[in-house]
Protein backbone atom coordinates (compact mmCIF):
# COMPACT_ATOMS: atom_id res chain seq x y z
CA UNK A 1 0.00 0.00 0.00
CA UNK A 2 1.37 3.43 -0.96
CA UNK A 3 2.12 6.17 1.59
CA UNK A 4 -0.77 8.46 0.48
CA UNK A 5 -3.19 5.53 0.77
CA UNK A 6 -1.99 4.69 4.29
CA UNK A 7 -2.29 8.38 5.28
CA UNK A 8 -5.85 8.57 3.95
CA UNK A 9 -6.80 5.36 5.75
CA UNK A 10 -5.30 6.69 8.99
CA UNK A 11 -7.30 9.89 8.63
CA UNK A 12 -10.51 7.93 8.01
CA UNK A 13 -9.84 5.74 11.05
CA UNK A 14 -9.26 8.80 13.23
CA UNK A 15 -12.48 10.39 12.00
CA UNK A 16 -14.38 7.16 12.67
CA UNK A 17 -12.98 6.94 16.20
CA UNK A 18 -13.87 10.60 16.82
CA UNK A 19 -17.43 10.04 15.65
CA UNK A 20 -17.72 6.95 17.83
CA UNK A 21 -16.40 8.87 20.85
CA UNK A 22 -18.91 11.67 20.33
CA UNK A 23 -21.73 9.15 19.97
CA UNK A 24 -20.67 7.41 23.17
CA UNK A 25 -20.52 10.72 24.99
CA UNK A 26 -23.99 11.60 23.74
CA UNK A 27 -25.37 8.27 24.91
CA UNK A 28 -23.74 8.77 28.32
CA UNK A 29 -25.23 12.25 28.64
CA UNK A 30 -28.68 11.00 27.62
CA UNK A 31 -28.44 8.17 30.11
CA UNK A 32 -27.46 10.60 32.86
CA UNK A 33 -30.35 12.91 31.97
CA UNK A 34 -32.85 10.05 32.05
CA UNK A 35 -31.89 9.43 35.68
CA UNK A 36 -34.07 12.33 36.92
CA UNK A 37 -36.68 11.02 39.39
CA UNK A 38 -40.08 11.14 37.73
CA UNK A 39 -41.61 12.78 40.80
CA UNK A 40 -39.53 15.92 40.12
CA UNK A 41 -41.12 16.50 36.73
CA UNK A 42 -44.33 17.73 38.37
CA UNK A 43 -42.78 20.64 40.37
CA UNK A 44 -40.59 21.41 37.37
CA UNK A 45 -43.70 21.72 35.19
CA UNK A 46 -45.39 23.90 37.82
CA UNK A 47 -42.36 26.17 37.96
CA UNK A 48 -42.30 26.50 34.19
CA UNK A 49 -46.03 27.25 34.18
CA UNK A 50 -45.56 29.90 36.86
CA UNK A 51 -43.07 31.68 34.61
CA UNK A 52 -44.80 31.24 31.25
CA UNK A 53 -48.56 31.29 31.85
CA UNK A 54 -48.72 34.96 32.96
CA UNK A 55 -47.07 35.92 29.67
CA UNK A 56 -49.50 33.68 27.79
CA UNK A 57 -52.36 35.47 29.53
CA UNK A 58 -50.92 38.82 28.49
CA UNK A 59 -50.67 37.77 24.86
CA UNK A 60 -54.22 36.36 24.90
CA UNK A 61 -55.62 39.49 26.52
CA UNK A 62 -54.14 41.78 23.88
CA UNK A 63 -56.47 43.27 21.28
CA UNK A 64 -54.06 42.60 18.42
CA UNK A 65 -55.82 44.72 15.76
CA UNK A 66 -55.48 47.77 18.01
CA UNK A 67 -51.92 47.08 19.18
CA UNK A 68 -50.17 48.96 16.34
CA UNK A 69 -52.36 52.04 16.86
CA UNK A 70 -51.75 51.93 20.61
CA UNK A 71 -47.98 51.73 20.15
CA UNK A 72 -47.87 54.69 17.75
CA UNK A 73 -50.09 56.92 19.92
CA UNK A 74 -48.55 60.17 21.12
CA UNK A 75 -48.50 59.14 24.79
CA UNK A 76 -46.99 55.74 24.08
CA UNK A 77 -44.39 57.14 21.70
CA UNK A 78 -43.38 59.75 24.26
CA UNK A 79 -42.91 57.11 26.96
CA UNK A 80 -41.08 54.79 24.57
CA UNK A 81 -38.70 57.47 23.33
CA UNK A 82 -37.98 58.68 26.87
CA UNK A 83 -37.31 55.12 28.02
CA UNK A 84 -34.88 54.47 25.17
CA UNK A 85 -33.05 57.76 25.75
CA UNK A 86 -32.71 57.38 29.50
CA UNK A 87 -31.82 53.66 29.29
CA UNK A 88 -29.09 54.45 26.77
CA UNK A 89 -27.74 57.28 28.94
CA UNK A 90 -27.84 55.06 32.03
CA UNK A 91 -25.99 52.30 30.16
CA UNK A 92 -23.25 54.72 29.09
CA UNK A 93 -22.92 55.96 32.67
CA UNK A 94 -22.71 52.38 33.94
CA UNK A 95 -19.98 51.60 31.40
CA UNK A 96 -17.96 54.63 32.48
CA UNK A 97 -18.02 53.76 36.18
CA UNK A 98 -18.76 50.02 36.06
CA UNK A 99 -15.71 48.77 34.16
CA UNK A 100 -13.23 50.51 36.52
CA UNK A 101 -15.24 49.29 39.53
CA UNK A 102 -15.18 45.71 38.25
CA UNK A 103 -11.43 45.98 37.65
CA UNK A 104 -10.83 47.22 41.20
CA UNK A 105 -12.93 44.38 42.65
CA UNK A 106 -11.26 41.71 40.52
CA UNK A 107 -7.75 42.88 41.36
CA UNK A 108 -8.33 43.43 45.09
CA UNK A 109 -7.53 41.00 47.89
CA UNK A 110 -10.07 38.36 48.80
CA UNK A 111 -11.51 40.14 51.85
CA UNK A 112 -11.73 43.56 50.24
CA UNK A 113 -13.09 42.08 47.01
CA UNK A 114 -15.76 40.20 48.94
CA UNK A 115 -16.87 43.37 50.74
CA UNK A 116 -16.91 45.45 47.56
CA UNK A 117 -18.79 42.74 45.66
CA UNK A 118 -21.43 42.48 48.38
CA UNK A 119 -21.99 46.24 48.46
CA UNK A 120 -22.05 46.48 44.67
CA UNK A 121 -24.65 43.74 44.28
CA UNK A 122 -26.84 45.08 47.10
CA UNK A 123 -29.29 46.78 44.65
CA UNK A 124 -30.03 43.31 43.21
CA UNK A 125 -31.62 42.16 46.47
CA UNK A 126 -32.87 45.55 47.68
CA UNK A 127 -36.49 46.46 46.84
CA UNK A 128 -36.46 49.18 44.15
CA UNK A 129 -38.70 51.37 46.29
CA UNK A 130 -36.04 51.34 49.01
CA UNK A 131 -33.51 52.41 46.39
CA UNK A 132 -35.74 55.33 45.43
CA UNK A 133 -36.03 56.44 49.04
CA UNK A 134 -32.27 56.15 49.47
CA UNK A 135 -31.68 58.29 46.38
CA UNK A 136 -34.10 60.92 47.72
CA UNK A 137 -32.24 61.12 51.02
CA UNK A 138 -28.97 61.46 49.14
CA UNK A 139 -29.89 63.82 46.29
CA UNK A 140 -33.20 65.34 47.44
CA UNK A 141 -33.64 68.94 48.55
CA UNK A 142 -32.83 67.96 52.14
CA UNK A 143 -30.50 65.13 51.19
CA UNK A 144 -26.87 64.69 52.07
CA UNK A 145 -25.61 65.89 48.66
CA UNK A 146 -28.78 67.38 47.18
CA UNK A 147 -29.01 70.15 49.76
CA UNK A 148 -25.45 71.24 48.94
CA UNK A 149 -26.11 71.16 45.18
CA UNK A 150 -29.23 73.30 45.53
CA UNK A 151 -27.72 75.76 48.02
CA UNK A 152 -24.42 76.33 46.23
CA UNK A 153 -25.27 75.70 42.57
CA UNK A 154 -29.06 75.90 42.36
CA UNK A 155 -29.22 72.34 40.97
CA UNK A 156 -32.27 70.17 41.68
CA UNK A 157 -32.03 66.56 40.61
CA UNK A 158 -35.23 64.82 41.85
CA UNK A 159 -38.24 64.74 39.51
CA UNK A 160 -36.17 65.49 36.43
CA UNK A 161 -35.08 63.41 33.45
CA UNK A 162 -31.62 63.26 35.03
CA UNK A 163 -33.18 61.61 38.07
CA UNK A 164 -34.56 58.88 35.79
CA UNK A 165 -31.06 58.19 34.47
CA UNK A 166 -29.61 58.05 37.99
CA UNK A 167 -32.34 55.70 39.23
CA UNK A 168 -31.89 53.40 36.24
CA UNK A 169 -28.12 53.41 36.70
CA UNK A 170 -28.50 52.54 40.39
CA UNK A 171 -30.46 49.35 39.67
CA UNK A 172 -28.66 48.35 36.44
CA UNK A 173 -25.01 48.87 37.41
CA UNK A 174 -24.63 45.55 39.32
CA UNK A 175 -25.46 43.56 36.17
CA UNK A 176 -22.57 45.15 34.30
CA UNK A 177 -20.11 44.90 37.19
CA UNK A 178 -20.85 41.20 37.78
CA UNK A 179 -20.41 40.33 34.09
CA UNK A 180 -17.18 42.29 33.69
CA UNK A 181 -15.69 41.07 36.96
CA UNK A 182 -16.37 37.47 35.99
CA UNK A 183 -14.57 38.01 32.68
CA UNK A 184 -11.63 39.65 34.46
CA UNK A 185 -11.24 36.73 36.85
CA UNK A 186 -11.50 34.23 34.01
CA UNK A 187 -8.89 36.07 31.93
CA UNK A 188 -6.44 36.31 34.83
CA UNK A 189 -3.36 38.53 34.81
CA UNK A 190 -0.89 36.44 32.80
CA UNK A 191 -1.18 38.37 29.53
CA UNK A 192 -1.14 41.70 31.37
CA UNK A 193 2.08 40.69 33.14
CA UNK A 194 3.68 39.67 29.84
CA UNK A 195 2.75 43.00 28.25
CA UNK A 196 4.15 44.88 31.24
CA UNK A 197 7.47 43.01 31.04
CA UNK A 198 7.68 44.02 27.37
CA UNK A 199 7.52 47.67 28.38
CA UNK A 200 3.84 48.51 27.94
CA UNK A 201 2.48 51.13 30.31
CA UNK A 202 -0.59 50.62 32.48
CA UNK A 203 -2.94 52.46 30.11
CA UNK A 204 -1.55 50.58 27.14
CA UNK A 205 -2.02 47.26 28.90
CA UNK A 206 -5.58 48.22 29.82
CA UNK A 207 -6.49 49.34 26.29
CA UNK A 208 -4.60 46.75 24.24
CA UNK A 209 -4.75 43.66 26.47
CA UNK A 210 -7.33 43.85 29.26
CA UNK A 211 -10.25 45.33 27.33
CA UNK A 212 -10.02 42.93 24.35
CA UNK A 213 -9.85 39.95 26.72
CA UNK A 214 -12.95 40.96 28.69
CA UNK A 215 -14.96 42.28 25.73
CA UNK A 216 -17.42 39.32 25.76
CA UNK A 217 -18.27 40.10 29.39
CA UNK A 218 -18.54 43.82 28.64
CA UNK A 219 -20.97 43.19 25.76
CA UNK A 220 -23.11 40.78 27.78
CA UNK A 221 -23.14 43.13 30.76
CA UNK A 222 -24.03 46.10 28.56
CA UNK A 223 -27.01 44.30 27.04
CA UNK A 224 -28.30 43.17 30.44
CA UNK A 225 -27.70 46.64 31.87
CA UNK A 226 -29.72 48.28 29.09
CA UNK A 227 -32.56 45.79 29.49
CA UNK A 228 -32.71 46.33 33.25
CA UNK A 229 -32.65 50.12 32.87
CA UNK A 230 -35.41 49.94 30.27
CA UNK A 231 -37.69 48.08 32.68
CA UNK A 232 -36.93 50.04 35.85
CA UNK A 233 -40.03 51.22 37.76
CA UNK A 234 -39.85 51.45 41.57
CA UNK A 235 -36.82 53.65 42.14
CA UNK A 236 -37.81 55.86 39.21
CA UNK A 237 -41.34 56.38 40.54
CA UNK A 238 -40.14 57.59 43.95
CA UNK A 239 -37.05 59.54 42.92
CA UNK A 240 -38.09 60.94 39.52
CA UNK A 241 -41.87 61.02 39.69
CA UNK A 242 -44.35 60.41 36.88
CA UNK A 243 -44.50 63.56 34.77
CA UNK A 244 -45.56 62.99 31.16
CA UNK A 245 -42.78 63.79 28.71
CA UNK A 246 -40.23 64.32 31.48
CA UNK A 247 -40.04 61.25 33.73
CA UNK A 248 -42.85 58.95 32.54
CA UNK A 249 -41.01 55.98 31.09
CA UNK A 250 -42.72 52.89 29.65
CA UNK A 251 -43.15 51.07 33.00
CA UNK A 252 -44.63 54.22 34.51
CA UNK A 253 -46.89 54.71 31.48
CA UNK A 254 -48.15 51.14 31.91
CA UNK A 255 -48.84 51.77 35.60
CA UNK A 256 -50.59 55.07 34.82
CA UNK A 257 -52.75 53.48 32.14
CA UNK A 258 -53.84 50.63 34.38
CA UNK A 259 -54.89 53.20 36.96
CA UNK A 260 -57.10 54.97 34.41
CA UNK A 261 -55.04 58.05 33.61
CA UNK A 262 -52.89 59.30 30.78
CA UNK A 263 -53.10 56.54 28.18
CA UNK A 264 -55.61 53.81 27.43
CA UNK A 265 -55.40 50.26 28.70
CA UNK A 266 -54.78 49.11 25.13
CA UNK A 267 -51.62 51.21 25.21
CA UNK A 268 -50.66 49.67 28.54
CA UNK A 269 -50.99 46.16 27.13
CA UNK A 270 -49.19 47.15 23.94
CA UNK A 271 -46.28 48.64 25.89
CA UNK A 272 -46.19 45.56 28.11
CA UNK A 273 -45.97 43.36 25.03
CA UNK A 274 -43.23 45.58 23.66
CA UNK A 275 -41.17 45.20 26.83
CA UNK A 276 -41.67 41.42 26.76
CA UNK A 277 -40.58 41.24 23.12
CA UNK A 278 -37.49 43.35 23.87
CA UNK A 279 -36.57 40.98 26.71
CA UNK A 280 -37.01 37.92 24.50
CA UNK A 281 -34.89 39.45 21.73
CA UNK A 282 -32.13 40.31 24.21
CA UNK A 283 -32.07 36.77 25.61
CA UNK A 284 -32.00 35.25 22.12
CA UNK A 285 -29.15 37.54 21.08
CA UNK A 286 -27.15 36.58 24.16
CA UNK A 287 -27.82 32.87 23.58
CA UNK A 288 -26.82 33.01 19.92
CA UNK A 289 -23.73 35.11 20.62
CA UNK A 290 -22.17 33.24 23.55
CA UNK A 291 -21.59 29.88 21.82
CA UNK A 292 -19.80 31.73 19.02
CA UNK A 293 -17.46 33.24 21.58
CA UNK A 294 -16.84 29.85 23.16
CA UNK A 295 -15.92 28.27 19.84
Amino acid sequence: MSAPSRSAQTTDDAATRGTASRSAASRTTAAAGSGIPRLLYLPAALGFALLILPLVGLFLRADWPSVPAAIVSAEAQSALWLSLQTAFAATVLCLIVGIPLALVIARSGNRLAGLLRALTTLPLVMPPLVGGIALLYLLGRNGLVGSVLELWFGIRIPFTTGAVVIAQSFVALPFLVISVEGSLRTAGTRYEAVAATLGAGRWTVFRRVTLPLIMPGVIAGTVLCFARALGEFGATALFAGNAAGTTRTMPLAIYTALNGAGVSQDSAIALSLLLVVVGIVILLLLRSWRPTQER
